[in-house]
């Protein structure tokens, strides 16, 4: 029987040629990637980076389209009410990214005079960019040698290298495994290969081995095994959590809305309000989360949404009010046709649907 083969056996350059000349030929054509011979945006890099984390490439063309066409440089971000940035943001989820996002576009304008840093170290310092980010910048905005690990890379590099240690425990060695093979010459290239073969050859589930260009030297493939890596912890139950909304509208036609604190889950964007989310909330208090008292309708049915951390159950409450009717202090009123466009989170968006009952 034959033993198997290590990649330690290739050379770094080797697998990173290989990989790179693969690439050349089979590159994803995106929207945020400069094309060959051309220098990348930064702003471009940066903008599509803090969009896809946590998020698939179909599910943010269409917003980074959208705020390059709003807000074409870093500087036209940095000017932007974040109340706008937000309300462009909706939809796309981790709302604390779209807040971060406005604020680096103001550091980057501040403290840089509208330029990207090209240091790792300089671009970790900066609102809402972490490790990941600030290689990714550095790679492929720059062109700087840095060690970048996605999902994608991390699927691959597991693979590659047969990683046998359970997520995330493993980001440790699959960080210095990429490492061991990332190229001094186009860094940026490599990562984004990388990326490519994840997303397109190397998936979770039926990799296509045959078409991949590391297949030779991977431990997984060698030893039938492709599907098992990355290696994953035992499941733990999300929590479950229920909490009462109340959709308040005045006889004029307008909605009761609040804007959630600026730090948190769903920081910063408006709510309709209610009681706080808990595993132990109780309907029979759902009165006493009331903005005002009154006669409320209990609508059938519950809002389902399922958060990265818990699921949640709301119940919908409806109410009217008169004209003239005071706000609450922690609420403003939004004219009734004005929902659909006034940026509200996909939570809050499904409880509009149930609340007018479509």
């Amino acid at each position: 029987m034959l033993a198997r083969q290590s990649p330690h056996a290739k050379s770094r350059d080797t697998i990173a040629a290989t990989l790179l000349a693969w690439y050349d030929r089979h590159r994803r054509k995106l929207p945020w990637r400069a094309l060959p011979g051309s220098m990348p945006d930064p702003y471009a890099v940066w903008l599509s980076e803090v969009m896809l984390q946590q998020t698939t490439v179909p599910a943010v063309k269409p917003y980074y389209e959208q705020f390059l066409a709003l807000w074409p440089r870093v500087h036209d971000l940095a000017a932007a009410p974040v109340d706008d940035v937000m309300k462009a943001w909706a939809g796309l989820g981790y709302y604390s990214r779209a807040r971060n996002l406005h604020a680096c576009a103001k550091a980057v304008v501040e403290q840089h005079a509208g330029l990207f840093p090209a240091d790792e170290s300089a671009l970790r310092a900066l609102p809402g960019i972490g490790p990941y980010t600030a290689a990714a910048i550095a790679a492929i905005a720059f062109g700087r040698r840095a060690v970048v690990v996605d999902g994608n890379v991390e699927r691959v590099v597991a693979r590659l290298f047969a990683i046998d240690t359970p997520m995330p425990a493993a980001k440790t060695a699959i960080r210095a495994r990429t490492d061991d093979i990332t190229p001094d010459e186009r860094a940026g290239d490599f990562a984004q290969a990388m990326m490519d073969l994840g997303a397109t050859l190397c998936t979770p589930k039926n990799p296509a081995c045959a078409l991949c260009p590391l297949t030779a030297s991977c431990l997984a493939r060698q030893s039938g095994e492709q599907e098992r890596y990355p290696v994953k912890a035992a499941k733990v139950a999300r929590p479950h959590r229920t909490g009462a909304i109340f959709y308040l509208r005045r006889a004029d036609g307008h909605v009761l809305v609040r804007r959630r604190p600026p730090k948190g889950l769903l920081g910063g964007m408006l709510e309709f309000p209610g009681s706080e989310w808990r595993s132990d909330f109780s309907q029979s208090d759902a009165s006493a989360h009331a903005p005002v008292k009154g006669k409320w309708q209990r609508i059938a049915g519950t809002v389902e949404h399922v958060f990265t951390h818990f699921s949640l159950a709301l119940t919908v409450y409806r109410g009217v009010l008169p004209t003239g009717a005071a706000t609450p202090e922690t609420g403003q009123w939004i004219e009734e046709h004005m929902l659909d466009s006034a940026g509200l989170p996909s939570v809050m968006q499904k409880v509009l649907v149930h609340a007018r009952g479509k």
